[in-house]
C-alpha cells in the first residue's frame, strides 16, 4: 500500500525531525527499518512507545553500532536499500564505520541522507542546537510575534519538521528518482538552517520588493493587517480571519455587520489601527459558537481556533478522516493522500525488538 510501495529505507534512529522523516515515509508505504540504540535516547521526557506516534509503521531493530557485529548488519542492509538516513553530528557515523563512503561501497545506488541543525560545514556544524536555535539564525523566530513584543516560538514545526524532516524526505526521494536514472547514489545534506531558511523565500522577496517591513507584526502575513490575523470572542475563546482578497474583506464587514469602515481602506496601512480596534470590538460581541454560527457557508474566511482535541472533533476534519484512531490513540492520518496507491493505515509504534527479526529476514 502507498506509492512507496517496493522503495527500502534504513532509518538510523533520532529524535525529532529523524522521526518524523522515516514517519512520513513509512506512511507513504517505503518500508522502512529502524535501527535503534540498545538504551532510549534523552529525550528529555519520558514517554511510553506506544505513544510516541512517529514512530508508527515500521519495525524497530535494537543494534549496539559500537559493536563490529552492529556495523557489519547495517552494511549489510545498506547492500539491499534505496536509502540510509541518520541525525549525528558530522564525523559521528564515519568513526562507527558507517559514514557515506563505507555505506556506498556496498552499494553504488545508495542515498545517503545527513541530518543535521547546522549542516556538514560551517561554523557552527559541530556545535549543539536544537529547533529554536536553527529558526532564529535563519530569520524565522524573529519574524514571529506581536509589534514590539517579544519573537514568538511557533512550536518545533518550522526547524525539526518543516526545514528538517519534511526537507530530508523530499531529499531521499529526489535522490532516489534521480538513482533510478543514473545507477549512482549521492549523499543529501539536509540542514534544519537551511530548510528553515527556505520556507522563508516568500518573505525575501517581498522585503527585496519593499512590501516587507522587518519589524514583527507590521506586515500583512505577520499578524499586522487586521484582516490576517486572530481576535478573541465574548467567552474567551477565539476566532481567525484571513480575508486577504478584497472581496473577502467585504464579505467579512458584512457578516460582522460593519458599515462604518470603508472596504477600500482594506490595505491603507494607516487605517489598519483603527480598522483592528472595530473588528476586535466587534468579535468581542459573541463566542466563538456564535461567530462560527454567523459565518456558516460564508467565504469571508473566518475560522474558530480549535484546540488539539477540539481539532479532531471538527466535522470537516471528521468528514474527511484527517484524524484516525490507532491502538486507542487518536493521530493524524497519513498526508498527502493518493487516489491509485493510497496509504495504509497506520500501525501503532513498535517497541524495540518487537518484528526486528522478520523484518531483517526480510532485507537480508
Amino acid at each position: 500500500m502507498g506509492p512507496l510501495n517496493g522503495i527500502r529505507i534504513v532509518e538510523i534512529a533520532g529524535i525529532g525531525p529523524g522521526q518524523f522523516c522515516g514517519m512520513l515515509l513509512a506512511d507513504m508505504g517505503a518500508s522502512v527499518l529502524r535501527i535503534d540504540r540498545l538504551e532510549p535516547a534523552d529525550l528529555g521526557v519520558a514517554m511510553p512507545p506506544r505513544y510516541n506516534l512517529m514512530n508508527r509503521s515500521r519495525p524497530v531493530v535494537p543494534l549496539d553500532l559500537r559493536r563490529p557485529e552492529g556495523v557489519e548488519l547495517v552494511l549489510d542492509l545498506c547492500a539491499g536499500a534505496d536509502a540510509l538516513f541518520e541525525g549525528f553530528r558530522p564525523g559521528v557515523m564515519e568513526r562507527l564505520g558507517l559514514g557515506p563512503e563505507q555505506c556506498m561501497a556496498r552499494n553504488p545506488r545508495l542515498v545517503y541522507g545527513r541530518m543535521t541543525g547546522w549542516g556538514q560545514d560551517g561554523p557552527l556544524a559541530e556545535r549543539a542546537g536544537h529547533d529554536p536555535n536553527y529558526i532564529a539564525l535563519a530569520g524565522v523566530l524573529g519574524s514571529i510575534g506581536e509589534r514590539g513584543g517579544p519573537p514568538v516560538y511557533p512550536l518545533n514545526l518550522v526547524g525539526d519538521f518543516g526545514g528538517g524532516g519534511a526537507y530530508m524526505a523530499l531529499g531521499l526521494l529526489a535522490g532516489i528518482l534521480e538513482a533510478s536514472r543514473s545507477g549512482q547514489g549521492q549523499v543529501v545534506d539536509a540542514a534544519m538552517v537551511d530548510g528553515a531558511a527556505s520556507l522563508m523565500t516568500l518573505f525575501h522577496g517581498l522585503a527585496a520588493a519593499g512590501l516587507w517591513k522587518d519589524e514583527r507584526g507590521s506586515n500583512v502575513l505577520d499578524g499586522g493587517a487586521p484582516f490576517l490575523r486572530p481576535y478573541e470572542t465574548a467567552d474567551g475563546g477565539h476566532v481567525v480571519v484571513g480575508a486577504l482578497e478584497g472581496r473577502f474583506f467585504r464579505e467579512l464587514l458584512d457578516r460582522l455587520g460593519i458599515d462604518d469602515l470603508d472596504p477600500a481602506w482594506q490595505y491603507d496601512r494607516r487605517r489598519w489601527p483603527e480598522i483592528e480596534r472595530r473588528l476586535a470590538e466587534v468579535f468581542r460581541s459573541r463566542t466563538r459558537a456564535e461567530w462560527v454560527e454567523a459565518f456558516e457557508g460564508s467565504d469571508a474566511c473566518c475560522a474558530p481556533v480549535l484546540s488539539l482535541s477540539e481539532a479532531t472533533r471538527h466535522p470537516h476534519n471528521v468528514a474527511r478522516g484527517t484524524y484516525v484512531e490507532v491502538d486507542g490513540i487518536v493521530q493524524p492520518a497519513p498526508a498527502p493522500r493518493f487516489s491509485r496507491t493510497p496509504s495504509a493505515a497506520p500501525r501503532p509504534p513498535a517497541s524495540a525488538g518487537t518484528g526486528a527479526a522478520s523484518a531483517l529476514a526480510e532485507w537480508v
